[in-house]
C-alpha cells in the first residue's frame, strides 16, 4: 500500500476513534436523560390532559408544556410516595427489622458495632468526620484511616487514637490501630473524599492533601474529640 495513503488512512482512524471517545459519552448521557424525561411525561400526562380538559387555556393545551408539566407532577408524585414511606411506614419497618437483629445473640453484637462505625462515619458534625493519616504498614508510608474515637494510656495518662484503616478497593475489611494522638496526622480530606480515593485506589480525589503537621506537634498539638 501506498505509505501516504496508510499514514492518511491511519490519521482518519485516529480522528474517528477521538470522536467517537469525544461524542460517546455526551450521546449515551442523552439517550439516558431522554429516556428519564420520556418515561416521567408518559406516566404523568394522562393526568395532565385531564386538567388540559377541564381547564382549556391556551399554554396549558401545548404539547411541550403538557410533557413539562407532566415531568413535574410525576417527580412530586415520587417526592411525596417517598416521603410518606420513609417517615411512616419505612421508619416502622426498619425499627421492626433492627428490634428482630438484637434478639439475635451474635449478630446483635456485630450488627451494633457496625451501625455505630457507620454512625460515626457518616455524621454531618464536622469534629466526627476525622480523616487522618498514620504511619502504616511502616515507618514513612503513610496510610488513609477514619478516627472513631480517643482515649487515654491508663498507664503514663497519654492521649490515644483508635484509627480505622480501610483496605483501598475493598474498603470493607480494615485494620484498627490504636497509637500516640501524636502519630496522628489529620488531613483536610471530606469522608466522601477520602472514600472516593479508597475505592479507585486513589485515580479519584484532590489535587492536595495534608501531609504533613504545619507545626511542630510540642508546639501546637492537634486537638481531636
Amino acid at each position: 500500500m501506498n505509505p501516504v495513503l496508510s499514514h492518511t488512512l491511519r490519521n482518519v482512524q485516529r480522528s474517528i476513534l477521538a470522536g467517537i471517545i469525544t461524542i460517546g459519552p455526551l450521546f449515551v448521557t442523552y439517550l439516558i436523560f431522554s429516556f428519564l424525561f420520556t418515561t416521567l411525561a408518559n406516566a404523568g400526562r394522562p393526568l395532565v390532559q385531564l386538567f388540559a380538559a377541564i381547564f382549556p387555556l391556551g399554554w396549558f393545551t401545548n404539547p411541550f408544556m403538557q410533557s413539562v408539566l407532566a415531568i413535574v407532577l410525576t417527580l412530586a408524585v415520587l417526592y411525596l410516595v417517598g416521603r410518606v414511606t420513609s417517615v411512616v411506614v419505612g421508619r416502622q419497618a426498619f425499627e421492626i427489622f433492627e428490634s428482630v437483629l438484637e434478639r439475635l445473640p451474635f449478630v446483635a453484637k456485630v450488627y451494633t458495632s457496625v451501625r455505630q462505625l457507620i454512625d460515626t462515619m457518616m455524621a454531618k458534625k464536622p469534629s466526627s468526620q476525622r480523616v487522618v493519616l498514620i504511619d502504616f504498614p511502616i515507618e514513612g508510608q503513610k496510610s488513609i484511616g477514619f478516627l472513631t474515637r480517643t482515649l487515654v494510656d491508663s498507664a503514663t495518662g497519654e492521649p490515644l487514637a483508635a484509627v480505622l484503616l480501610p483496605n483501598a478497593i475493598n474498603p470493607t475489611s480494615a485494620f484498627l490501630q490504636v497509637l500516640p494522638v501524636s502519630k496522628v496526622i489529620e488531613t483536610n480530606l471530606t469522608m466522601e473524599q477520602a472514600m472516593s480515593m479508597l475505592m479507585t485506589g486513589g485515580a479519584v480525589g484532590p489535587e492536595s492533601i495534608r501531609y504533613s503537621q504545619s507545626v511542630e506537634p510540642a508546639r501546637q498539638p492537634v486537638q481531636f474529640p
